[in-house]
């Protein structure tokens, strides 16, 4: 079983979708658009505390308290380039990733539940795979790789599964200039044993 976590670049850089930092558009940021809770809901609903915890431990961003400070002060925040400014006010730029780059993805992980949606794959995969079946999970952020590698390693510790990436697979030189959007993946692969 192969599980590639990607997002579309197709859906990320459509401004009609809300993902985008480039184009504006609607606060939106859900996969599936026939319900639940937008980024512009999280955005301008979430007290402080609860805003600043959601940037910090989903966008892994230091400069989270600062972020929903600046945000609860600029509300109502409709769109996403309105966001992205309001961020770039206390976070300027320091790289070459724009300053809200981990706000936004923090933003659209809780939105559409993908930890929660890793977890449960995670889950289901020894039943899914079988006995002698191979794993393979593509991540494109350490918070994701970080979550495989220790599932992996708890399943090698129990028995249950050989690691096959003893050390994290990513892409090469070659393939970053062809796909400079492989350039953050990271690949892992283990084989269950028999009996589990």
């Amino acid at each position: 079983m192969l599980a590639d976590l990607g997002v579309s670049r197709y859906q990320l850089t459509d401004s009609e979708r809300g993902f985008s930092l480039q184009a504006d558009g609607p606060l939106d940021m859900r996969m599936d658009r026939s319900g639940g809770e937008t980024a512009s809901d999280l955005v301008n609903h979430y007290a402080e505390k609860a805003l600043a915890d959601l940037i910090y431990q989903l966008g892994e961003e230091r400069r989270s308290r600062q972020i929903a400070r600046a945000i609860v002060r600029a509300r109502p925040i409709q769109s996403t380039l309105h966001l992205a400014r309001v961020v770039e006010q206390v976070a300027p730029r320091t790289g070459r990733l724009h300053p809200a780059t981990q706000t936004f993805m923090a933003l659209r992980l809780a939105v559409n539940r993908e930890l929660e949606e890793l977890e449960a794959l995670l889950d289901s995969a020894p039943a899914l795979v079988g006995n002698g079946g191979r794993f393979v999970v593509l991540t494109f952020m350490s918070l994701e790789d970080r979550v495989v590698k220790q599932r992996f390693k708890l399943w090698a510790q129990q028995g249950r599964a050989t690691i096959l990436t003893k050390h994290v697979v990513k892409p090469g030189e070659e393939e970053t200039r062809a796909n400079p959007s492989a350039r953050s993946a990271k690949l892992r692969a283990i084989v269950w044993k028999s009996g589990n």
